[in-house]
């Protein structure tokens, strides 16, 4: 046992680089890994949480207020409670120069299904008629806290915050999502219709208990649906991404790090076959060869994978913003202590399997060394080299190419290993460039308008589109109007739009198909060709209220909001069923440069408090974590990639040993001998870099677009980096690696007779 751990720490001594390397690959490995399950586990559990503690429920239908939803009590063999139905109005609220479009909920008592969780404050009082409960979101958009006082604009009435409570109800979204709001039913003077919830004895009916609601209500009376679904699926949100990204990567990382371990140790043992030699010749065996090997290495991995939870674990929760969130909720939950066992411990023995299989080949050394060929086993120069030394290329260049290639299946392992990391950096990279192509190009990933502006009742469509044009920033200005409407089969909603005109279109941003141009014609969001199992080209119908709407879809949209499912035609087509449609919002595109927050500003301010203006939310703001991640991710993979191409490069050193004495006999100087190494490593590097580049750009363009069709955004976002930074990314990689041999290799190439003569033997 002695004799092992001085043999394991004489190594040690000699590889401390590559040593630190692989504890530093392993730990950041663990790391993201560990991460990802906290993301995981933050994007699940607190709505989870929420909706158990609230007893919630699974389906919410809004209806007319003329609705007779007494019929829903024959649906008890799918339904196992009801709450309400409550009376509903839809109004504005106004807070510190804040304001968010509401549903005002009449609420008599507590409800028993679908509960508030109060998280401050009090619950509503009978004898404050004014005093209402805010949703959690709502309250956090509007600056509000108990005891503050909002204003409904344009009819002087106020109302006093009671308290601010979690509900597992779809969230507050500005201009997609109304905020919540509980109130006596006495504040709610004009009610527009009722919602009520259903809590099912099966959720995995809720589609049929959608479909039954609706017949017994009557198409013409539910104008909106929710599930359950779709509200876990949105309070996920952004969190799932970071997650599966994190995931991802990290298990990327911790396979080509154990490929890294393996070639690592093939060519350690390739360097000490006569060293293994002689401890099989004093008395090891087979199984303590393979045994220093492995515990050794394994002890690097568990020193990496220790320091990466021990980090997270003390540190994890003060990472800023939303990473630090997710931990700080992770630790807490119950399957915490767990994860963090049992991620560390995976990649720890996955580790020492490869490490297993690359020292079992040390067990198989013969006590006596077998004498090996003086010529490599490539044989002699290959055609194709002879004739580059007859036209007289440097010999440095056609020996080094020759080297670098002259067995076929090693070099093939070794470019392969080298081109893992390089792929997964590239596909990180075109994360980054996809996010970024967010942020400076929204037009061209369904976010054309910058603004949203609406109207109340008094200012009329002129005066509006006059007011909002009149602004020197405004570009254009379309109006437009938004209604929810029942799919075939009557299970579920989706978000029909009409925007612009026929002489003025709206300019959606399209990955498919055509713009609509004629009388019916729409494009439709990924989320809503999926839910329907529609393509482009086909006629889709659907229910507004009472009234059918049959359209042909021409295209297909970029469509980021409401999960995709939102199909959009023009204005005048719906007025052509409803010629008494107005348009309710108008999408202003703005002049460029003009900062949306200033004009939005400005508008409200002219609007005398008639118009409600808000920018249009942008998915790259959600994302903005993932910046931080993909840089920690290329630093991971890039001490991977260094770890192989220092074991690369002292594979080639080594096998150089041996043609030193032949090199020196045909005249070739030490500068022109540290060459060919030189050229053999960077032609490595080179074949490493056109394969990760070849394989990684369409890979991260297939790994994009599928995030972008689950989300339901679509295919035709992936943006990966431009040429140029491709070809400077694969000039740094090689001229790095050129770099890193340069001192290795003339060292060798200034070996001492007796030093060349005793590695040949």
């Amino acid at each position: 046992m002695r004799a092992t751990l001085r043999w394991a720490h004489s190594d040690l001594r000699t590889h401390r680089g590559e040593a630190l390397f692989l504890v530093l690959a392993t730990a950041g490995i663990v790391v993201s890994l560990l991460l990802a399950t906290a993301l995981f586990g933050y994007a699940t559990n607190p709505w989870q949480r929420v909706f158990t503690q609230a007893h919630g429920a699974h389906v919410w239908l809004h209806t007319g207020s003329s609705a007779d939803t007494g019929k829903l009590a024959e649906l008890d063999e799918v339904v196992e409670s009801v709450a309400g139905p409550y009376p509903t109005a839809s109004t504005t609220l106004a807070s510190r120069g804040t304001r968010a479009a509401v549903e005002l909920r009449g609420t008599p008592e507590r409800p028993t299904v679908g509960r508030p969780l109060l998280t401050s404050g009090s619950w509503l009082d009978p004898a404050n008629p004014d005093g209402v409960v805010l949703e959690t979101r709502l309250a956090r958009a509007l600056l509000a806290a108990p005891g503050d006082t909002l204003t409904l604009p344009g009819t002087g009435r106020t109302l006093t915050v009671l308290g601010i409570a979690d509900s597992a109800e779809p969230r507050y979204r500005p201009g997609e999502q109304p905020g919540l709001v509980w109130a006596p039913p006495s504040a709610v003077r004009n009610p527009g219709g009722l919602v009520i919830g259903l809590r099912l004895a099966n959720p995995d009916d809720t589609d049929y208990a959608v479909q039954r609601a609706v017949t017994e209500l009557g198409a013409g009376a539910v104008s909106e649906v929710s599930t359950w679904k779709q509200a876990r699926s949105e309070a996920q949100g952004d969190n799932r991404l970071l997650g599966q990204v994190l995931g991802l990567f990290g298990l990327g990382a911790l396979v080509a790090a154990g490929l890294a371990v393996h070639g690592a140790i093939g060519s350690r043992i390739r360097g000490h076959l006569r060293d293994i030699s002689v401890l099989k010749a004093i008395g090891f065996t087979p199984g303590q060869v393979v045994r220093v090997f492995l515990l050794q290495h394994l002890a690097y991995a568990l020193l990496g994978a220790v320091a990466a939870a021990s980090l997270i674990q003390a540190l994890g929760s003060r990472i800023p913003g939303r990473l630090g969130d997710a931990v700080g909720v992770w630790q807490g939950l119950p399957g915490h202590t767990v994860a963090l066992f049992a991620v560390p411990v995976g990649a720890v023995l996955f580790i020492g399997a490869t490490t297993g299989l690359a020292a079992w080949r040390a067990g198989r050394v013969p006590p006596v060394p077998v004498p090996r060929p003086a010529a490599p086993v490539g044989g002699r120069l290959t055609g194709a080299a002879r004739q580059a030394l007859g036209l007289r290329l440097p010999p440095a260049l056609v020996l080094g190419w020759h080297r670098a290639f002259t067995r076929r299946l090693r070099s093939l392992a070794t470019v392969a290993r080298l081109a893992l990391p390089l792929l997964l950096i590239v596909v990180a990279m075109s994360a980054w460039t996809t996010i970024e192509r967010f942020d400076s190009r929204p037009d061209q990933i369904g976010l054309p308008t910058a603004l949203t502006a609406r109207a109340d009742s008094g200012l009329a469509d002129r005066d509006a589109r006059a007011l909002l044009e009149r602004d020197p920033q405004v570009a254009a200005a379309y109006p437009g109007v938004e209604v929810a409407a029942l799919v075939p089969g009557q299970t579920a909603t989706i978000a029909l739009r009409g925007l612009g005109s026929h002489q003025d279109p709206y300019p959606y941003a399209l990955a498919e198909g055509r713009p609509p141009q004629g009388r019916d014609e729409a494009v439709a969001g990924q989320g809503l060709l999926d839910l329907l199992d529609v393509e482009v080209g086909d006629w889709v119908r659907m229910t507004v209220g009472d009234q059918p709407q049959i359209l042909h879809i021409v295209g297909r949209g970029i469509e980021p909001e409401n999960a995709g499912r939102v199909i959009s035609t023009s204005l005048d087509t719906l007025r052509e069923n409803d010629p008494d449609l107005g348009p309710s919002l108008y999408e202003l595109r703005l002049s460029p440069g003009a900062d949306p927050q200033q004009v939005a500003d400005r508008l409200t301010t002219a609007g005398h408090g008639h118009l409600d203006v808000h920018t249009v939310p942008n998915p790259a703001e959600g994302l903005s974590p993932l910046r931080g991640v993909v840089v920690g991710l290329i630093a991971v993979l890039a001490l991977i990639g260094l770890i192989e191409l220092l074991t690369a490069i002292g594979g080639t050193v080594r096998e150089g040993e041996r043609d030193l004495l032949a090199l020196k006999a045909i005249g070739l100087s030490p500068r022109q001998i540290t060459a060919i190494t030189v050229t053999s490593t960077a032609c490595t590097a080179l074949a490493a870099v056109v394969i990760g580049t070849a394989l990684g750009t369409p890979l991260a363009h297939w790994l994009i677009d599928a995030q972008g069709r689950s989300s339901g955004i679509g295919a035709g976002i992936a943006q990966g980096p431009s040429a140029a930074f491709l070809l400077l990314f694969g000039a740094a990689a090689v001229l790095g690696a050129t770099a890193l041999a340069v001192l290795p290799a003339s060292r060798a190439a200034r070996h001492r007779l007796a030093d060349t003569l005793s590695a040949v033997a």
